[in-house]
C-alpha cells in the first residue's frame, strides 16, 4: 500500500507534480525515475527483502507514480490500474449484493457498461440520476445506498455536480463520495478538499498526455479504503506495467503546464463557437452562458480543453468530422494533439438511446479535445470543416 512521505507533500503543486514520488538512485544518480521492468525481486533469506517481493504486488516505477498524482489531488495513498475501468472495478468491488449506489446519468458510456451489465448481474443496484441538483442525490438514497459516484464535468455534456453539497450531504448520512475528475484533473480542480472520499483518474487522459499509455489510478485520505483497495490491487491484480507507470509518470511532470494552454485554447475556441452561425449550442463551463458557470468558478480554476457543441443535423456532423485536418477523429481525449468524436457512436454508444436524448446527447452533438497546438490554427481548422 503506498502512502505518501513528507516529502512528497511538501511544495507548491507546480513542483510537486515533478519531484513528488521521486526515486533516488543510488547507482548511477539518474534524474528520471529507473523503470523497475521486473517480475520478482532477489531476496536475502526467508522473510529478509527490501520491502519488494512480486511485481503484482510492489514495483517502485508504479509506486512512484502513485505518490505522484496523490500528492497532486491532496491524498494520502494512491493506487494504479492497467484502466481507468479497471480502477473503477476495484471501487464497485468493495461492496456485495444488495449495496446501492447513486450516480450521474452522464458517466462515460464504459463505466455505465461495468455497472449495468456486470455488477447488476451480480445483486448491486445502480440508480442514475442528473447530479445537477443535488435534491435529486438526497431523493434517489436509501437505507442501502453506499456510494455516491459522480463524474464533474461530465461527458460529453459538461454538466457539474456540486461537489461540497453532495460532500454535505454523503457525509450526513454516512456514505462514501467518490469523483472521476478525469476531465478537470487535480490541476483545475481537486474533489477531495470538497468532501469526497475517492478521486478516480483514467491516467490514459491528460495525466499522461500524450496518447501512448491506458492506466487508471484511485486516490483516497482515507485509511479504511487504503487499506481495502490496496487489498483488492493485490487479490485481483489489475496493475499496470512498469513502463506504462513510467509513461504516465513523465506525463504528470508537464501537466501544470499542458492544462494552462488546453486552458486557453478551450476558452477562445468555445467562445468562437457561440459566434458561428452553424453552431446552435456549445457546451463549456468556463461560458458565462453555461448554466453552471458560478460553480465552476467556485470549485474548478480552470475549465480545461474539453468542448461539446450542438450543429442540430447528422449529415453536417459527419461531414466535419470529415473535414477536419489538425483534428483527428478518434476516441480518447487529453493528448497533446487535438481530437474530434462523436460520443453518441464512440464513447456513449452503451448508453441507452432514451436516456442519451433526455440528457441532449443527440446524434449531431460533436466533442473536442483540444490539444495543445496553436490557437488560432485550431480555429481555422474548425471553420473550415464546418463551412
Amino acid at each position: 500500500m503506498t502512502r505518501l512521505r513528507e516529502t512528497d507533500k511538501s511544495h507548491r503543486l507546480g513542483t510537486r507534480a515533478i519531484h513528488a514520488g521521486r526515486i533516488d538512485d543510488p547507482l548511477a544518480g539518474a534524474i528520471m525515475p529507473p523503470v523497475y521492468q521486473t517480475s520478482t525481486y532477489r531476496q536475502e533469506g526467508l522473510g529478509l527483502h527490501k520491502g519488494y517481493e512480486y511485481g503484482r504486488t510492489h514495483n517502485p516505477t508504479r509506486e512512484a507514480l502513485e505518490r505522484n498524482v496523490a500528492s497532486l489531488e491532496g491524498g494520502d495513498y494512491g493506487f494504479a490500474f492497467a484502466s481507468g475501468l479497471a480502477a473503477l472495478d476495484t471501487v464497485i468491488k468493495m461492496f456485495r449484493s444488495g449495496d446501492h449506489f447513486v450516480c450521474g446519468d452522464n458517466l462515460y458510456g464504459g463505466s455505465m457498461r461495468l455497472m449495468v451489465r456486470v455488477y447488476e448481474a451480480m445483486g448491486l443496484e445502480f440508480s442514475f440520476v442528473d447530479m445537477r441538483d443535488v435534491n435529486n442525490v438526497a431523493r434517489a438514497m436509501k437505507p442501502t445506498t453506499r456510494m455516491v459516484y459522480c463524474e464533474t464535468p461530465t461527458n460529453p455534456m459538461m454538466f457539474l455536480a456540486d461537489l461540497a453539497a453532495v460532500g454535505d450531504l454523503c457525509q450526513a448520512r454516512g456514505t462514501i463520495f467518490a469523483v472521476d475528475n478525469t476531465f478537470a484533473t487535480p490541476i483545475f480542480q481537486r474533489p477531495l478538499s470538497f468532501g469526497a472520499h475517492l478521486v478516480l483518474h483514467s491516467t490514459t487522459k491528460y495525466l499522461n498526455g500524450h496518447s501512448d499509455m491506458v492506466g487508471g489510478i484511485l486516490v483516497t485520505n482515507r485509511d479504511d479504503l487504503a487499506e481495502r483497495i490496496g487489498f483488492l490491487q493485490n487479490a485481483a491484480g489489475g496493475v499496470p506495467g512498469p513502463w506504462d507507470c513510467w509513461l504516465a509518470l513523465r506525463g504528470t511532470k508537464t501537466l501544470p503546464l499542458r492544462m494552462k494552454q488546453h486552458d486557453a485554447s478551450g476558452r477562445a475556441i468555445a467562445q468562437w463557437l457561440t459566434t458561428h452561425p452553424k453552431v446552435q449550442r456549445v457546451y463549456y463551463p468556463g461560458l458565462t452562458s453555461h448554466p453552471q458557470h458560478e460553480l465552476a468558478k467556485r470549485q474548478m480554476s480552470g475549465f480545461g480543453g474539453m468542448i461539446s457543441f450542438e450543429v442540430g443535423d447528422v449529415e453536417l456532423a459527419r461531414r466535419i468530422f470529415a473535414a477536419t485536418k489538425i483534428f483527428s477523429l478518434a476516441e480518447s481525449l487529453g493528448g497533446v494533439e487535438s481530437l474530434i468524436g462523436h460520443p453518441a457512436s464512440q464513447t456513449h454508444a452503451a448508453v441507452p438511446v432514451a436516456m442519451r436524448q433526455a440528457m441532449g446527447l443527440t446524434d449531431s452533438l460533436v466533442r473536442l479535445s483540444v490539444g495543445v497546438e496553436e490557437t488560432a490554427d485550431l480555429i481555422e481548422d474548425l471553420d473550415r470543416a464546418i463551412r
